[in-house]
């Protein structure tokens, strides 16, 4: 039989596992992981797009797709489609969570 998540021993990582004490939480002082190193470059590229790019701009863009879309351009519609309505996998998926957890609900009725 497989161990349940509380009686597995917490992981001490770390050079003599002083990074985690005995119930396996980070200690006071952990400085976490490396985190991304190119995430400030991308924040200055994001701060730059957002600066670069008008309300204006943007409803050109959004009106151009839509007639593209229009006129029958399928990639457009699935730019549209994916930013309107989300991708279709990532709505399938909630979907049949909700299933799952409605269906769970009235097991335990």
């Amino acid at each position: 039989m497989p161990k349940k998540r509380s009686d597995a021993n917490p992981s001490t990582n770390g050079a003599n596992g002083d990074d985690r004490d005995e119930r396996g939480r980070f200690v006071v002082g952990n400085s976490g992981g490396p985190g991304n190193p190119l995430g400030a470059r991308i924040s200055k590229l994001r701060t730059a797009l957002v600066e670069a790019v008008s309300e204006d701009d943007m409803r050109a863009i959004v009106g151009a797709l839509v007639a593209k879309a229009k006129k029958g351009d399928t990639i457009a519609a699935r730019v549209l489609f994916d930013r309107v309505l989300g991708k279709p996998l990532e709505s399938d998926i909630l979907a049949r969570v909700e299933a799952l957890e409605e269906a769970s609900e009235k097991g335990k009725a």
